[in-house]
C-alpha cells in the first residue's frame, strides 16, 4: 500500500486503489450476458384522422367544402365524435382561418364524411354512432330493422336495458329480441379506437423484487435489474496517484481537495441506495411474512386485513415511507406481478370475531356475481344477504361501495334477454 499524504486537511490514503490488486476485481457485477435487456417498445401507428384525410379525396368536394372537411376531421376526439356543435364550429371557422360557412353547409358536409371508414365515425352521440353502423351494415335498409328501431325510438331504455317497455313497444317475442339487442352489442362505441393511447409509450413493469416458492419456502431476492452497479471513476484514482508522486505540485494539491469531496458525495450517495435497499427489502420481507399464507398457494382469500401502520410497526419505518414503497413498487410472485399496495385492504368483522380483508370480501362478490344467472343478476340486498349467511356482517350499502371499486355495474345493467 502507498504511504499515506497528508497535506492539511488532506488525506487520500483511503482513496487510492492498491496498484497490486487489478482494478476489474474491485466491481462486481449481478447481471450476466444470458440475462434478457428488454428495451421499452415505443408504438407508432397511424391515426384514424390522418387515413380519413388521405381518403377525403374520394368525396365530391370542391375547395371550400375540402377546407371543411378537413377541419371537421380535425374537431374529431379520441374517440371518433364530434362533440362540438356545429354553430361553434362555424364561429371557430370565421375567426381562425376566415372562412364563412353554415350550419347546414356543414350538416352536408358532415355526412358525406360520415360514409368514409371506420363505419360510425364523425356521430355527435353513441345513437347517432351505432345507427351509422347499422345503415352501413343493411346499406341503407336499416331502418327496417328491428336493432335500428330499438336505437332510434327506445334508446334511453335500452341504455338503462328496459327490455320489457322495449318488447312490448314494438311488439317483439323473445327471439327477436334477444337477435336485435345482440346486434347492438356487436357494433363498435368507439369507432376512432381511442387513438391518443396508441400512440403512447408502452410501458413495461419490471418489477422490484422477485419472489418464489421452493420447498415450501418463500425465497425473497431483490431484482438485480434494479440494483445498480455503481463505483467511482477509474480517473478519479489516477488523479490521485499522481498526487501522490508529485505532491509539491500546487494545482493537483487543489484538485485533490476537489476530488475528495467528491468521492465523498459519492460514498454518501452509495450508502444512501444501499439505505434504500435495505428499506426496499425490509418492507417486502414484513408484507411477505404478514401474508405468508396467500404467498404460499396464491389464493386471494388467504389474503389477512393489512394496513400501512401494521407494516410500519414491524419494519420500525415511518407509515409515510411505507406508504411510498407499496405505491410505487412491483414484486414478481408465481401468480402475477402486483403492485405492493393491492396487498394492503381494510378488515371486516365475522360471526366468530375474526377480521376478514375487504379484499377476500370483494373475492366473493366477484364469483357470486359471475355465477349469476344473467336474466335475474343479483341485486346489492341479496348479496349482503349471501355474505351475512356466510358469516360476514356487512351491509348494503358496502356491498355498493365494494362493487363500484370493482367497476361491476348494479343488477339492472348486468341484465340479459
Amino acid at each position: 500500500m502507498q504511504e499515506a499524504i497528508r497535506n492539511e486537511d488532506v488525506d487520500i490514503a483511503d482513496y487510492i486503489v492498491d496498484d497490486d490488486v487489478p482494478y476489474y476485481k474491485l466491481n462486481a457485477n449481478n447481471s450476466s450476458a444470458d440475462d434478457e435487456r428488454p428495451e421499452t417498445p415505443i408504438t407508432v401507428s397511424v391515426s384514424y384522422q390522418d387515413n380519413m384525410l388521405a381518403t377525403l379525396s374520394m368525396l365530391p368536394f370542391d375547395d371550400h367544402h375540402y377546407m371543411l372537411a378537413q377541419h371537421l376531421i380535425g374537431s374529431l376526439d379520441d374517440d371518433g365524435y364530434l362533440r362540438r356543435e356545429l354553430e361553434a364550429i362555424v364561429d371557430d371557422l370565421a375567426f381562425t382561418q376566415n372562412i364563412q360557412t353554415t350550419v347546414v353547409e356543414l350538416e352536408d358536409t358532415l355526412k358525406l364524411i360520415q360514409t368514409l371508414d371506420p363505419p360510425g365515425i364523425a356521430a355527435r352521440d353513441l345513437r347517432e354512432c351505432l345507427m351509422l353502423q347499422l345503415e352501413r351494415k343493411h346499406h341503407d335498409q336499416a331502418p327496417n330493422d328491428v336493432a335500428y328501431r330499438i336505437l332510434k325510438e327506445y334508446m334511453e331504455e335500452f341504455s338503462k336495458k328496459h327490455y320489457e317497455k322495449i318488447q312490448k313497444g314494438l311488439s317483439l317475442d323473445d327471439e327477436e329480441l334477444k337477435e336485435a339487442i345482440h346486434e347492438i352489442l356487436l357494433l363498435n362505441p368507439r369507432p376512432g379506437g381511442g387513438s391518443a393511447e396508441d400512440t403512447r409509450t408502452s410501458q413495461q413493469i419490471i418489477p422490484d423484487f422477485i419472489l418464489t416458492v421452493s420447498d415450501n419456502q418463500l425465497d425473497l431476492t431483490l431484482n438485480s435489474k434494479n440494483d445498480p452497479d455503481l463505483r467511482i471513476s477509474r480517473s478519479f484514482q489516477e488523479m490521485l496517484s499522481s498526487y501522490s508522486k508529485d505532491k509539491k505540485n500546487k494545482d493537483l494539491k487543489e484538485a485533490v481537495t476537489f476530488i475528495k469531496s467528491k468521492i465523498d458525495a459519492a460514498k454518501w450517495f452509495i450508502d444512501a441506495i444501499k439505505q434504500r435497499q435495505h428499506t426496499l427489502l425490509s418492507t417486502m420481507t414484513a408484507i411477505m411474512n404478514f401474508q405468508k399464507d396467500y404467498f404460499m398457494q396464491g389464493d386471494e382469500t388467504e389474503l389477512k386485513p393489512m394496513i400501512l401502520k401494521d407494516i410500519a410497526d414491524m419494519v420500525g419505518l415511518d407509515i409515510s415511507t411505507v406508504s411510498r414503497v407499496a405505491n410505487s413498487k412491483y414484486v414478481e410472485t408465481p401468480y402475477g406481478t402486483f403492485l405492493l399496495k393491492s396487498f394492503f385492504s381494510e378488515g371486516l368483522q365475522t360471526d366468530t370475531g375474526e377480521e376478514a380483508s375487504s379484499r377476500e370480501i370483494k373475492k366473493i362478490l366477484t364469483d357470486h356475481i359471475g355465477n349469476e344467472d344473467k336474466k335475474h343478476p343479483l341485486p346489492d340486498e341479496k348479496l349482503a344477504e349471501i355474505l351475512n349467511k356466510a358469516g360476514y356482517n356487512i351491509a348494503r350499502r358496502t356491498v355498493a361501495k365494494y362493487r363500484e371499486q370493482l367497476n361491476i355495474p348494479v343488477a339492472r345493467l348486468r341484465k340479459e334477454v
